[in-house]
């Protein structure tokens, strides 16, 4: 008989419940809640304006020469007048990373599944990837420079390599997640490896995959312009290195929070991602949080 549910998986409903069983409250496809978005938002805004009216005031009161920290009114005018140049080379830098966390998630997710069905190929191939993760990317970045030229390969390698082990590691961790008790019930009743793969280990591996993609998504941004600081014409980590030449400061700061802010969209289109392919995980979250509250 094939396997037709993610047993373990999905929180059951009422129906699930097996006769005479007390009834379990189902847990609803979470909703947009204003004030629950608001209250979980405004920490985080409160904090940032802080550090601005900081920065303010200690650019205001000169307390720091202003080659060394610029006002935020001067990093916005240099920001605004050279707009189309930041647009251009932030499209160049996003490119690269995304190209890059796109290859990493697929080659990291294939090798992950890999090593779950294989201990020997385990065994060869973690000593490895956590050799490559341990050398310095910014070491490396100029034999790639060497080999591939100054084009974008470079740039989307060293992302690649930045964003594979967190990847790799989730992944890892949630495909071993599943209680092997599941796993038997499967094969006593007669599911394909492909089937219980689908229905099974998958699902229960998304959790912790989505946690690893976040990382992921953050340090592709951090790979892509360390691949720039070291040979490019273009991208973020160009307009870094020269502003940091030319000890233009203003454009320095504009590009870093560019850079950051190209991060944290990423993180949010992962994060609005998972509440899409695994609702019942972020009900389950908000079910504890109120419950932790109460």
């Amino acid at each position: 008989m094939a396997v037709t549910a993610s047993a373990g998986v999905r929180p059951t409903g009422d129906n699930d419940s097996p006769p005479g069983s007390p009834r379990r409250p189902a847990l609803r496809r979470p909703s947009f809640n204003l004030r629950r978005t608001a209250a979980s938002l405004w920490r985080p805004v409160a904090l940032v304006l802080a550090l601005l009216a900081g920065w303010y005031a200690v650019t205001a009161a000169e307390l720091v020469a202003p080659y060394i920290l610029p006002s935020p009114g001067d990093t916005w005018r240099t920001a605004q007048e050279n707009a189309a140049y930041l647009a251009q080379n932030t499209w160049v830098t996003t490119w690269e990373t995304v190209i890059g966390f796109v290859i990493a998630a697929v080659v990291g997710e294939f090798v992950a599944v890999m090593m779950i069905y294989s201990a020997s190929l385990e065994k060869t191939v973690y000593p490895l990837i956590l050799f490559a993760q341990v050398v310095p990317k910014i070491a490396i970045a100029p034999l790639f420079v060497v080999w591939l030229g100054f084009g974008p390969s470079p740039k989307i390698l060293v992302a690649v390599l930045m964003a594979f082990f967190p990847i790799v590691i989730s992944g890892l961790a949630g495909l071993r997640s599943v209680d092997p008790e599941i796993l038997e019930l499967t094969s006593t009743m007669g599911a394909s490896r492909f089937k219980t793969f689908m229905k099974i280990r998958f699902p229960a591996s998304l959790p912790q995959l989505m946690s690893g993609l976040k990382v992921a998504a953050t340090l592709a941004v951090t790979g892509a312009v360390v691949g720039e600081f070291v040979g490019a014409n273009e991208g973020l980590g160009y307009v870094i290195l020269q502003a940091n030449g030319n000890v233009d400061t203003a454009m320095l700061f504009a590009a870093l929070i560019i850079m950051s802010a190209l991060g944290i969209v990423l993180f949010a289109i992962i994060e609005i991602a998972e509440k899409l392919l695994i609702p019942w995980h972020s009900s389950r979250r908000v079910v504890n949080s109120a419950s932790t509250a109460v």
